[in-house]
């Protein structure tokens, strides 16, 4: 640094220019919230920006969403989990919550909740989970024996529902899966429904152990 300070002054706008940057990427994800839904488009859209303003990816909430986004988009097809995630996500950074209920008691869960196996099992995941991203607590199912899915059918041993969910989860875009454990289970096809609690506490067991 000079006797004029030159550098102190680099760095304190530099500073400046990425604050100015990260309130212009809150205000893109404030402007995606705007219809209450989020689509591939506007995924790509954010994760491009943040992309070709690399300096901000060390810092929240660059950091957060670019890892999501690459995650998500990685497959190159944004699904309804991921959507449901995402637009959860985005809530989170803005402060934009329309709904922030979680309401265990109204979903239709087995009742004794049942034992949870791994080995030669096959799970369904929907909702937000609290235990990390979708794919994330896959790779532990899949670690420990089971296998995964993305629609519920006579051969989906469980569905687990993730614990951010709302009382409105009817309306959900994955609402639809619940409904059809729903069915299945009533025709006696076997299908389980668990939360994540339960699930998240049976991995935890056989890990810990």
């Amino acid at each position: 640094m000079d006797r004029d300070g030159q550098a102190l002054n680099r760095r304190f706008n530099s500073q400046r220019l990425n604050e100015r940057k990260v309130d212009q990427l809150i205000g893109l994800c404030e402007g995606i919230l705007a219809d209450g839904s989020v689509v591939q488009q506007e995924a790509e859209f954010l994760r491009n920006w943040v992309a070709n303003n690399p300096e901000l990816i060390s810092h929240w909430p660059a950091n957060i969403l670019f890892a999501r986004l690459h995650e998500f988009l990685e497959d190159g097809v944004l699904d309804s989990d991921e959507e449901q995630e995402l637009l959860a996500l985005l809530m989170d950074i803005t402060g934009l919550h329309t709904n922030e209920g979680k309401t265990s008691s109204s979903l239709p869960l087995c009742d004794p909740a049942p034992e949870v196996e791994f080995e030669g099992k096959k799970f369904v995941l929907t909702g937000r989970f609290a235990s990390g991203a979708r794919k994330e607590c896959e790779a532990l199912i899949s670690a420990l024996g089971g296998t995964t899915g993305s629609s519920v059918s006579g051969a989906v041993d469980y569905l687990v529902i993730g614990t951010m969910v709302s009382d409105q989860w009817i309306h959900e875009s994955f609402g639809r899966k619940i409904e059809r454990a729903v069915e299945l289970r009533e025709e006696g096809k076997g299908v389980s429904i668990i939360s994540e609690e339960h699930w998240a506490a049976k991995v935890a067991d056989i890990t810990s152990s």
